[in-house]
C-alpha cells in the first residue's frame, strides 16, 4: 500500500518531486486569495462602491495584526525544521506547541487593542463620513475572528513542515468555500450588504484556524503534535528573528497600502481605491503562488541546513530560481490578457472606473516579472535562519523602494506613477536579492 505522502523533508528534490511537494501549499494560498476576490465581488457589485473601496481602505491595517501569525509560522517552521533535520523532534514539538499557544493569546490580545482604537486609526488615515462608518463596521466584525486568523496564517506554514500539506489545502478549501456560501447568503440573499460579507469572512477564518487545532491536538500521523510544552525564550526569539523579514514584509506591504490609497485620493478620487482594490485582488492571487512555493519549500530548506546538506541546497536553490523565472513570465502575459475581463468583472457597472482600472492594469502587470524572486528570495534566508538577511530584502522592497516610488513617481506621471512605483520596487528588489546570494554563498554553500 503506498504511503499518504511519500514525499519527505529528507528527500533528494528533482523538478517534478518539488512541484509535486510545494502544488498543495501554493493551491492553498491561491484558494485563501481567490475566496477574498469572491468577497470583493460581492461587496462591490450589491454593498456599491463605497462599501468596496471601505474594505480596501481598512484592510491593510487589519492585515497588520492578523501577520504577526505569519511570523510565527514561517519563523517557526525554520527552527523547527531544522531541529527536526539535527534529529531532536520531542523538542521540535514542544517549540510546535510553545508558538501556537503564544499565536492565540497574542491574536485575543491584538483584536480587543484593534475593537478599542479602530475609529481614531481610520480616522487619522484620512476616512470620514461613509467611508469611515463602513470601515468601522466591517473592521470590528474582522477583529472578532482575529485569533483564528493568526492561526490559520500560522498553520500554513506549520502543515508543510509536519509533511502534511495537501491537509492545509484542504482546511484552506473549507474556510474558503464557507466564506463563498456565506457570501452569497449573507449579501446576496438576504442584503446584508457589507455587515454580512464581513460575518461571512470572519466565520470562515474561525473554520480556517480552529479545525487545525483540533487536529493537531489529537492523536495523528504528522511529524507535529500538540500537548504539554515549556515557554523557552531563546525558540521564541529564534523564531521571531527569523519570521520578522515576513512581519516586516507584510506590515510594511499594509503600511505601504495605506500609503497608496492616500495618494489615489489625492491623484484620482475614490475611483482610484476601487481601481487599486481590483489590482490588488488579482495581484494576491498571483503573490500566493509565489508565496506558496515559498512557504512549500522553506522547511525543506530548513531541514537539509540543519542536516548539514549543501548539495542538496544548491539543488533547492537552483532548480527553485528556473521554476520561479518561468512562472513570473507566465503570470505578466496572462494578467496582461485578463486586465479587462477581470476590471469588468469587478467594476463593470461604472464606465470611467472600468477604463482607470484596465489602465492600472495593463502598467502594474510588468510587476509579476520581478515580485516572485524577491519574495523567494527573502524565504530562502529564512529557511535558513538568517532573519537578518530576510528582513533587510523584506524592507527594502516595501518601505525603500516602495515608499520612494509613491511619493515621487505620482509627481511626474500621475496615476500612472503610482502603478509604475510597485513595478519599480520589485525590480530592484531583484537586484538586492542577486546581492545577498553572491555575498552570503560561502557561508551557507549553496552555490
Amino acid at each position: 500500500m503506498a504511503k499518504e505522502n511519500p514525499i519527505q523533508l529528507s528527500d533528494h528534490f528533482t523538478y517534478g518531486k518539488l512541484i509535486r511537494f510545494t502544488i498543495p501549499s501554493i493551491a492553498m494560498m491561491i484558494f485563501s486569495s481567490v475566496y477574498g476576490v469572491v468577497d470583493g465581488f460581492f461587496v462591490s457589485n450589491f454593498a456599491g462602491k463605497t462599501a468596496f473601496a471601505a474594505v480596501n481602505f481598512i484592510m491593510p491595517v487589519l492585515m497588520i495584526m492578523g501577520t504577526f501569525g505569519f511570523m510565527f509560522g514561517t519563523g517557526g517552521s525554520a527552527l523547527i525544521s531544522k531541529t527536526m533535520g539535527e534529529g531532536d523532534k520531542p523538542k521540535a514539538n514542544r517549540i510546535f506547541s510553545m508558538l501556537t499557544y503564544i499565536s492565540l493569546g497574542t491574536g485575543i490580545v491584538l483584536g480587543l487593542l484593534g475593537c478599542l482604537f479602530l475609529r481614531p486609526l481610520a480616522g487619522l488615515l484620512g476616512a470620514e463620513g461613509e467611508l469611515l462608518e463602513n470601515s468601522i463596521v466591517y473592521g470590528r466584525i474582522i477583529l472578532l475572528a482575529l485569533p483564528a486568523y493568526m492561526l490559520q496564517m500560522e498553520f500554513q506554514s506549520f502543515f508543510v513542515t509536519s509533511e502534511k500539506p495537501q491537509l492545509g489545502f484542504w482546511v484552506t478549501v473549507g474556510a474558503g468555500v464557507t466564506n463563498m456560501v456565506l457570501d452569497g447568503l449573507f449579501v446576496a440573499v438576504f442584503q446584508w450588504g457589507l455587515v454580512g460579507a464581513a460575518w461571512a469572512t470572519a466565520i470562515s477564518q474561525m473554520v480556517g484556524g480552529f479545525l487545525p487545532l483540533v487536529y493537531f491536538f489529537r492523536p495523528n500521523t504528522s511529524l507535529l503534535r500538540l500537548g504539554k510544552t515549556v515557554f523557552d525564550g531563546r525558540a521564541l526569539l529564534l523564531t521571531c528573528t527569523n519570521g520578522f523579514s515576513e512581519l516586516l514584509g507584510n506590515i510594511s506591504m499594509s503600511l505601504v497600502a495605506v500609503l497608496y490609497n492616500v495618494q489615489l485620493m489625492k491623484f484620482a478620487g475614490e475611483d482610484g481605491l476601487a481601481a487599486y482594490g481590483v489590482l490588488m485582488y488579482v495581484s494576491m492571487i498571483f503573490f500566493s503562488a509565489f508565496m506558496g512555493y515559498s512557504v512549500g519549500t522553506a522547511p525543506v530548506i530548513g531541514f537539509h541546513f540543519g542536516a548539514g546538506n549543501h548539495d542538496e541546497l544548491k539543488n533547492l536553490l537552483k532548480r527553485s530560481v528556473i521554476i520561479i523565472g518561468t512562472l513570473s513570465v507566465c503570470m505578466f502575459f496572462t494578467s496582461e490578457l485578463i486586465a479587462r475581463p477581470m476590471a469588468t468583472f469587478f467594476v463593470g457597472y461604472d464606465t470611467d472606473l472600468l477604463e482607470l482600472t484596465v489602465r492600472g492594469f495593463r502598467v502594474y502587470s510588468f510587476m509579476f516579472l520581478f515580485a516572485g524572486m524577491g519574495i523567494y528570495g527573502s524565504s530562502f534566508f529564512t529557511a535558513l535562519n538568517n532573519g537578518i538577511v530576510s528582513a533587510v530584502i523584506s524592507a527594502l522592497r516595501t518601505l525603500g523602494f516602495q515608499v520612494l516610488a509613491i511619493l515621487l513617481f505620482p509627481v511626474f506621471w500621475g496615476t500612472d506613477g503610482i502603478w509604475i512605483s510597485e513595478v519599480f520596487a520589485e525590480a530592484m528588489t531583484v537586484v538586492m536579492v542577486v546581492i545577498c546570494l553572491v555575498l552570503f554563498r560561502k557561508r551557507y554553500r549553496y552555490w
